[in-house]
């Protein structure tokens, strides 16, 4: 029986062979979740950095990945969309605009489902932590409920269910809810089933809990009678190197008597350790009948697998003996080896003639390609089923005849939504890589919208129960809706919601961002864009983007690629590219890739390329030519269905070509102090066996790196943030104050060595004294950041966010304010304004005055002035605009300790008039200490 015990003794025994000492680290306790939660509220609202002006950048012209919609029942114009990793945000104008009302639940930004009551639309619940088991699935902290249409919300508990599959609330009584938890991703826990309150959320019963693995991804109830319910459990286990997609625990359960009880609905179905994620649907049309997605992850039969796949592919060679290999056609082997990458020396006269020899089996031109990116694809398993009853479940049967190809190829728990029309009960929708529609019950399926270039990956449908023909569509582009049941669809593209993996900078003037987005490819936009203006971003390449160089001397040259290590050298001008991923030999040992496979130009010779597959790798040309300049960096420890025991990061000293850092996804660090002759493990001192997410080596010194480290991957959210001064031979934590939290990425200031920015799974911090305290960057929202870069030229922090794209800050100010960290106030040094004769006028009557926009940004570090019956951190400045000792304005201004803004349009109280060319001075006192700037109008 493939129960949860085995998947976890299946893990363990996966990394004994060669590590008897792995011991797999603890999953973080709900409590200790919990309280890391409070901790980052208190940074969101005690942060010195709460005004500190910050930009985002878009884009908005692709969106992300939609996990949910619902719909008000009387109006389609009110809708709420749930994101994977964004929160939700609101329309009241059927999708003009939207607006964020998720933001500030300090441990929230993955929503798994929206629930939205019939009798009292104002009421709504929100289930944390998105039910897709993928790579950048966050754990959430329970339920949420809102009774003001999501102006506030309140944490209902259910803290340690980290991911929430379906919550269904009565159609008659809003206090009595149904919740389908799925439970911990990377490891077993009892907080998952389904749970049910009868008075609104104070009280919560488990009603049904299958094993420490099994989770519920799916609640439906019975339009007519709401006794009657029916539930899917989903078992399932991913680790880092591993992913159990079934288990004997997936299944379909029933309940006559509103989810107090339940018993198995499953006669018919598929059973075994191969069933993967079910979904379910019902129609109001017919609620007898029941439909049912599921994920057979059973191999398909010969005469099936054949039908299916008439081409040669990975699975079909590591069946092939050298006989059967040298009968295939010519043709079809050079199409095999063209479409995966073979380096051009193998063809199929070639291939014949090593395999005539012995040299190498046919199997080995399948293990040249890996486990990644071509067998997520190439696939024989069955997948995809639509199952029917109409007795309640008491029997089941299969709907279709013909295999539902290429609609789940080897990752159906990416999918699992199905629905019914609610007025037609044989028209129905299955959503994978492409949507397919059935109007015969299922027994025939068609793609809609086939014309159309809506985004694949589909996730989240809701159908207008008024109008089968009004269709709100989400997946991994965003939002869609369709007036003609999906003949065709408009894109939604109003909210900066965008996944991004990386990010980098060019030295245009003004600069150019790029960025590597999950499933949307990699895109380049000005750093001045602002969201829906001019200045748009641009597509540069396809697939799931991940690390992008410009060339810093010839930005038409980009380095770019996508999963499992497939890079390419493309000349954005004339739009010419070549493959660099470096390759090893037909028959020997395979390179092993990263799904983020680091890919880093050198700072002493851009035309110098690393590489990181288990070893690093350097080209002297470009890409062209690679050499193995260390051997495996890794534990190599032996992987499943998922790479493993890859580099994740690769850090060349600004400072010295010779040293290099490396890190790996089973926790190995290692340096080089004369360019790859030598390597050393620098591990000891670390936390063992966690993934390293960045190694930055410092460039104010050479023997000084900071690393960041996280145990994501073992449910483990703790904070790790270390550095050395010797070269690695020791590490000292930096985590100074920072909540306990997953680590994406440390960034030492350039200018400043005791500035440090970092990126959490909830938030981007600042030290200002080399870690020992943190504070939270708290314009920017929420959510995940994934990567940063700092300009060298322009001196601005960008902030690449994994669900609401990128932000840009000024970090000038930063440096000053460490040279004045303990003086009471600090103004910052102004920029100049160009004067205009028109300040003052309108170009047409009902538009408003055309003024200047100065602003002032100053720091105070302890009040002087404070205001009377206001918070302590809240006062009053004094401020003067001054022109050879005459005062031109004066005002009092409130403020907070930390930064703050002061706006002013340049309008003199004493000319009545706005000001003329010249230099002025503006002094900002608190208490008895005045600062003072000047600028100039020009």
């Amino acid at each position: 029986m493939k129960s949860l015990g085995l998947h976890l003794l299946a893990a363990t025994l996966f990394t004994f062979p060669l590590q008897a000492q792995f011991t797999k680290p603890a999953a973080t306790s709900t409590e200790d979740l919990i309280n890391s939660v409070k901790e980052r509220i208190d940074h969101r609202t005690q942060s010195l950095l709460n005004s500190y002006p910050i930009r985002n950048v878009g884009p908005v012209t692709m969106s992300g990945r939609v996990s949910d919609i619902a719909v008000h029942p009387d109006t389609s114009r009110i809708y709420y969309v749930g994101f994977g990793s964004a929160g939700i945000f609101k329309t009241t104008n059927g999708g003009t605009t939207m607006k964020p009302v998720f933001d500030n639940q300090g441990g929230a930004i993955g929503i798994g489902d929206i629930a939205i009551s019939k009798s009292n639309p104002n009421i709504l619940w929100a289930g944390t932590g998105e039910k897709n088991s993928s790579r950048s699935t966050y754990a959430g902290t329970g339920v949420y409920k809102t009774i003001d249409a999501g102006k506030t919300w309140t944490h209902m508990g259910l803290e340690g269910t980290q991911h929430i599959g379906r919550i269904l609330v009565h159609p008659d009584n809003p206090d009595i809810v149904w919740v389908g938890s799925m439970g911990a991703l990377y490891s077993g826990n009892a907080d998952r089933g389904i749970y049910k309150t009868e008075d609104g959320g104070q009280t919560w019963e488990k009603t049904l809990f299958v094993n420490q693995g099994t989770g519920v991804i799916d609640l439906i109830i019975n339009p007519e009678n709401p006794e009657l319910l029916w539930a899917a459990t989903w078992e399932r286990s991913r680790e880092a190197w591993n992913f159990f997609e079934g288990g004997e625990g997936s299944a379909v359960y029933h309940s006559n008597d509103g989810g107090s009880t339940w018993e198995l609905a499953s006669n018919g179905l598929p059973t075994g350790t191969t069933l993967g994620r079910i979904g379910l649907s019902i129609s109001k049309d017919n609620p007898d009948r029941i439909y049912a997605l599921i994920d057979n992850q059973d191999i398909r039969s010969v005469e099936s697998a054949n039908q299916a796949n008439d081409r040669l592919d990975s699975y079909a060679l590591r069946k092939m003996n050298p006989k059967e290999f040298l009968s295939q056609n010519n043709n079809e082997i050079n199409q095999f080896l063209r479409r995966n990458g073979f380096p051009s020396k193998y063809d199929a006269e070639t291939v014949k003639k090593d395999i005539s020899a012995n040299t190498y089996p046919p199997s080995a031109l399948a293990d040249y390609l890996g486990d990644a990116n071509a067998e997520l694809f190439d696939t024989e398993i069955i997948g995809a089923e639509v199952y029917k009853t109409d007795n309640g479940g008491r029997s089941w049967e299969k709907t279709h005849n013909i295999a539902l190809d290429n609609v789940y190829f080897t990752y159906g728990y990416y999918f699992g939504e199905i629905r019914v029309d609610p007025s037609d009960v044989n028209t129905l929708y299955i959503m994978g890589v492409p949507i397919l529609k059935s109007t015969d019950a299922g027994s025939n399926w068609k793609p809609i919208a086939e014309n159309q270039r809506i985004h694949v990956d589909h996730q989240a449908l809701w159908i207008n129960p008024n109008d089968g023909q009004h269709l709100l569509l989400g997946n991994d582009g965003g939002l869609y809706e369709s007036k003609d049941g999906g003949e065709n669809f408009i894109h939604h593209n109003v909210v900066p919601v965008g996944q991004f993996y990386t990010v980098n900078v060019d030295m245009n003037t003004p600069y150019n961002i790029y960025g590597g987005l999950q499933d949307n490819g990699t895109w380049k936009g000005s750093s001045l864009y602002t969201p829906n203006r001019e200045q748009p971003w641009e597509r540069i390449y396809g697939g799931d983007g991940m690390h992008v160089n410009p060339h810093p001397d010839n930005n038409d040259i980009v380095y770019v690629g996508f999963q499992y290590g497939n890079y390419f050298r493309r000349d954005l001008m004339s739009g010419e590219s070549y493959r660099i991923t470096p390759r090893h030999e037909v028959g020997e040992d395979r390179y092993r890739y990263n799904w983020n496979t680091p890919v880093e130009l050198s700072h002493h010779n851009p035309d110098i390329v690393y590489f990181g597959s288990q070893r690093l790798n350097r080209s002297f040309d470009e890409g062209k030519n690679w050499t193995a300049i260390s051997p495996d960096l890794s534990y190599n420890l032996p992987n499943g269905d998922v790479p493993y025991s890859t580099l994740t990061t690769i850090s060349e000293s600004p400072l010295s070509f010779d040293i290099i850092w490396t890190g790996t996804d089973d926790g190995k660090v290692h340096r080089t102090i004369d360019a790859g002759a030598t390597w050393v493990d620098v591990s000891a001192g670390l936390p063992a066996y966690r993934w390293v997410s960045e190694l930055h080596a410092s460039s104010h010194y050479p023997e000084i790196a900071y690393v960041s480290l996280n145990g994501y991957r073992f449910d483990e959210f703790v904070t790790y943030i270390y550095k050395t001064t010797d070269l690695g031979k020791t590490w000292v934590s930096v985590k100074g104050n920072l909540p306990d939290d997953v680590v994406n990425i440390i960034v030492q200031d350039p200018v400043k060595p005791e500035i440090l920015y970092a990126g959490l799974d909830h938030g981007s911090y600042v030290s200002f004294n080399d870690g020992q305290d943190w504070h939270l960057l708290n314009n920017i929202p929420n959510v995940a950041s994934y990567d940063m870069v700092i300009h060298p030229r322009d001196l601005e922090l960008v902030v690449a966010t994994h669900g609401r794209s990128i932000y840009v800050l000024d970090i000038k100010p930063f440096h000053e304010l460490v040279d004045r960290i303990n003086e009471p106030i600090s103004l910052f040094s102004l920029d100049n304004v160009l004067y205009s004769n028109r300040w003052g006028t309108r170009s047409v009557d009902y538009r408003d005055l055309f003024e200047p926009d100065f602003e002032a940004l100053f720091f105070v570090q302890e009040p002087s002035t404070r205001k009377r019956n206001q918070p302590s951190d809240s006062f009053e400045v004094a401020i003067k605009i001054k022109k050879d000792e005459l005062t031109l304005y004066s005002t009092i201004l409130d403020a907070e300790k930390g930064f703050n803004t002061f706006n002013w349009n340049l309008w003199s109280q004493t000319s009545n008039s706005y000001l003329t060319k010249g230099t002025y001075i503006i002094q900002i006192t608190n208490g008895s200490t005045t600062h003072e700037q000047s600028f100039e109008i020009k």
